[in-house]
C-alpha cells in the first residue's frame, strides 16, 4: 500500500467519535488493524526530519520510521500503512476518537497529556529542549537578551506555556505572537513580523532548513525546556500499548547489540548472543505476550533498520538529515553517556 495522508477537521473528528469509540470496546487494536489490513499513523505537518513528504507524495523521516516499524512488527512489512498528517489542534483527539491507531509526532510526554487526555504515551524517541532562533544580522547571541521581544510560537503546545513560563520567571515581558499554521509562523518570522522565532531546538533546526537561507539564522544557545518526545496510544488497550513501546525499545536494543539492516539476517544465523537470539525470535517465545509473530523483532530491523540508522538517516548527517548531532547528546545510546537506554530482551 503506498502511503498517503490527509488532514483531519475538528468537524470530522466529533462526527467520527462515536463510532471510534464503540468499535475500539469490541475489539482490540490489534485485531481493528489486523482486519483493516494496514496501519493508521499520525504526523504532523512536512517537517524536515521527522515527517516530510518527497517529490512523488511518500513519507519519510524519523517519526514515520517508528510508524513503518509497527507496521513491519505486525504485518512484516512497513508498507501496510497509512500515514495521517494531522493538525496540532485535533492531534490528540484524532487519536483518543479512534481515527489513527497511533500518533508518532513530535509531541511532548507530559503530566497532563498522560492522564488527563485519554492517552498513554510509550517510549521517548526523541530527548528534545526548547530554544529560540533569530536572524543572524539582528546581534542577538543570547535569548536573555529577548526582553521585550516578539516572539512567534504555535499555540495550543507545550511551546506557549513555556515561553510564558520563562518570560515571567526572568521578568523578559516577551509578547508571544501565536499561530495555529506552522507554515503562517515562518513565514511571518522570515518576513520581520516577530523579532525571534520559538519551538523545540530540532524543530527550529527542521524549520531552518527548510528556509530559503539557512545560513541567515542562528538558533541561540539556551535550552528552557524538558521535551521528551514519545509515541502515543489510547489508554485501555495494555497490548496495543507494549506493542508500539516495544517497538521503539526494540530500535534502541538493535543498536546496542549491534544489530543493523545489513546485517540482521546473518545475525538471525549465527549468533550466539542469547539477547540477539531472544530479540530475533530464533529462540525463546517473547513474543506471544505481544499477540505477534515470532520473527516481529526481525520483521523491524530489516524493513526499518536500527534506532542509529534512523537516527543518521534523518536527523544527522544523512542525505536527508538536519543536521543535529547525537554525539555526547541525550539522544546517544546509554552506553555512550545519553540516555537512550531500553530493557533487555528477557
Amino acid at each position: 500500500m503506498k502511503p498517503n495522508s490527509f488532514v483531519l477537521s475538528v468537524a470530522a473528528v466529533v462526527a467520527m467519535s462515536f463510532a471510534g469509540a464503540t468499535v475500539a470496546t469490541a475489539k482490540t487494536t490489534l485485531e481493528i488493524v489486523k482486519e483493516r489490513g494496514h496501519l493508521r499513523c499520525q504526523v504532523g505537518p512536512a517537517s524536515p526530519g521527522f515527517y516530510n513528504l518527497d517529490a512523488k507524495g511518500n513519507w519519510y523521516g524519523s517519526d514515520v520510521s517508528i510508524c513503518q516499524a509497527v507496521a513491519a512488527a505486525i504485518f512484516g512489512s512497513k508498507t501496510k500503512l497509512e500515514i495521517q498528517s494531522v493538525s496540532s489542534q485535533v492531534r490528540f483527539t484524532a487519536l483518543a476518537n479512534g481515527e489513527s491507531d497511533m500518533l508518532s509526532r513530535t509531541a511532548t510526554w507530559t503530566l497532563l497529556r498522560d492522564t488527563q487526555l485519554g492517552l498513554d504515551f510509550t517510549a521517548v524517541n526523541f530527548y528534545d529542549g526548547q530554544g529560540f532562533m533569530v536572524p543572524k544580522d539582528s546581534g542577538i547571541t543570547s535569548a536573555m537578551q529577548l526582553k521585550g521581544a516578539t516572539v512567534c510560537v504555535l499555540t495550543g503546545t507545550t511551546t506557549e506555556l513555556n515561553l510564558a513560563d520563562f518570560s515571567r520567571v526572568n521578568n523578559m515581558n516577551i509578547k508571544p505572537v501565536t499561530f495555529e499554521d506552522s507554515n503562517v509562523r515562518n513565514d511571518t518570522y522570515l518576513q520581520g513580523g516577530c523579532d525571534a522565532l520559538t519551538n523545540d531546538k530540532s524543530g527550529l533546526a527542521s524549520n531552518k532548513a527548510a528556509f530559503p537561507n539557512p545560513g541567515d539564522h542562528i538558533v541561540l544557545p539556551e535550552t528552557i525546556s524538558k521535551e521528551p518526545l514519545a509515541p502515543a496510544v489510547r489508554q485501555g488497550d495494555a497490548q496495543w500499548f507494549d506493542i508500539v513501546k516495544w517497538t521503539v525499545y526494540t530500535l534502541i536494543n538493535a543498536e546496542e547489540l549491534g544489530v543493523n539492516k545489513a546485517n540482521v539476517d546473518k545475525m538471525r544465523s549465527t549468533s550466539t548472543n542469547a539477547s540477539v537470539r531472544r530479540m530475533l525470535g530464533v529462540e525463546g517465545n517473547l513474543n506471544e505476550g505481544l499477540g505477534l509473530s515470532k520473527d516481529w523483532a526481525y520483521n523491524i530491523i530489516k524493513e526499518v533498520g536500527n534506532y542509529g540508522e534512523i537516527y543518521e538517516a534523518y536527523m544527522g548527517g544523512g542525505k536527508l538529515g538536519i543536521g543535529i548531532s547525537r554525539a555526547g547528546s541525550a539522544n546517544d545510546l546509554w552506553t555512550k553517556g545519553g540516555l537512550m537506554y531500553a530493557p533487555p530482551f528477557r
